[in-house]
């Protein structure tokens, strides 16, 4: 029914959409429940979803697994003291869990497309100070260019879109920042990594990515904010932070809609 609103408010317009409530009354993207507004979750859903909030990892946002009350805002996990990142910070609004990995498999697979706008303003919320913290924190401050993780074309060929595109392109539309989506390509088809440790995370994509010689052309000196679905180890988001630095870009933030515990 999300669907065939969305595809219907696309071709018609807000105006005539809006009186097919009376016919199609809104409800929650995931389980269908009654909602006030259409494209949001219910209460349940939404109750079920954990949010990410300090303290967690300065530079990676893995939530830490302890409650310390005065914990630095600035402290960093083992893996970021003993490997820092390619890129400068990373943030995700949500735990990767049971509630959660719903929502974003259906996203990626199931083509529920219709809960990408409350997606992209769950990430938006994450951008700013959270939990009253000081600036740094903000990382929409000064980005000049959005960009997605790209799909290897065979795998866009056969989803039909790149999931981690679509949240860009709604984030990129309510902090109005450009979007590129072509210049950050996918040149080498990698295994799934499900199974994969760290290591074999980062050797299975080493190389996988290339900027073309158009962005890197308007690349020199710019804060970029790369986007993707879900973070589990940063394998992917480092590799991808590596090539755009390689090219020229001076700062790097990673946002994705869900983030995996380590202990996950």
């Amino acid at each position: 029914m999300d669907w065939f609103r969305a595809r219907l408010k696309g071709a018609l317009g807000e105006t005539l959409v809006r009186g097919t409530d009376f016919l199609l009354p809104p409800s929650c993207f995931s389980c269908g429940s009654p909602t006030s507004h259409q494209g949001d979750l219910c209460a349940g859903c939404w109750g079920d979803l954990q949010f990410i909030t300090a303290p967690f990892c300065a530079s990676c946002g893995l939530p830490f697994e302890f409650d310390v009350a005065h914990i630095d805002a600035q402290a960093h996990c083992g893996a970021c003291i003993a490997v820092p990142p390619s890129f400068n910070r990373a943030r995700s609004p949500l735990l990767y869990d049971d509630a959660s990995k719903k929502l974003i498999i259906g996203l990626k697979h199931a083509d529920q497309l219709e809960g990408v706008p409350a997606f992209a303003r769950m990430m938006w919320r994450t951008l700013g100070r959270e939990n009253g913290a000081t600036d740094h924190y903000d990382l929409v401050s000064g980005v000049d260019l959005i960009i997605p993780v790209p799909l290897h074309p065979t795998r866009l060929w056969r989803r039909r879109y790149n999931q981690s595109a679509l949240l860009a392109r709604g984030l990129a539309q309510l902090i109005s920042v450009p979007l590129d989506v072509t210049g950050l390509v996918r040149v080498r088809r990698t295994p799934s990594q499900g199974h994969m440790d760290r290591t074999q995370r980062l050797k299975n994509v080493k190389g996988a990515f290339r900027v073309t010689s158009t962005l890197a052309k308007n690349l020199e000196g710019k804060s970029v904010m790369l986007i993707d679905d879900v973070m589990t180890s940063g394998a992917t988001v480092g590799e991808c932070a590596r090539v755009l630095r390689k090219s020229g870009a001076e700062k790097i933030n990673v946002l994705t809609l869900a983030r995996v515990a380590r202990s996950a």
